[in-house]
């Protein structure tokens, strides 16, 4: 049965992202799966107020990070979805992941 695994990746360490992406696009390959992408979204950034006191109400500053996103889209068979989904990612990384199960043609059931 045939598989379309869509990956959203997220970090704050786009050197670390990229690493990640390059590895899963090379199981992908090696396992003979097909691997579009990835797809890189500009960078989003996320700011947080900085307090000098815990009851303090006006913020001293903002704390800045920045979030870097790919997506990949992944077609195969189980295996390679087994892959993909048993490896572990570094804790800097946010995955999310969708799977879609696809049955060829006059398939019943």
């Amino acid at each position: 049965m045939a598989y379309v695994t869509k990956l959203k990746l997220e970090s704050g360490d786009r050197e670390e992202l990229d690493a990640v992406v390059t590895g899963l696009k090379q199981t992908v390959e090696r396992k003979g799966g097909e691997c579009k992408g990835p797809h890189a979204s500009p960078s989003a950034s996320v700011q947080v107020p900085l307090y000098d006191r815990v009851d303090a109400s006006e913020p001293f500053g903002t704390w800045e990070q920045p979030v870097y996103e790919r997506r990949l889209e992944i077609y195969g068979n189980e295996r390679i979805v087994s892959a993909l989904t048993d490896g572990s990612f570094p804790d800097s990384i946010h995955v999310e992941i969708e799977i879609d199960q696809h049955r060829p043609a006059g398939h019943r059931g």
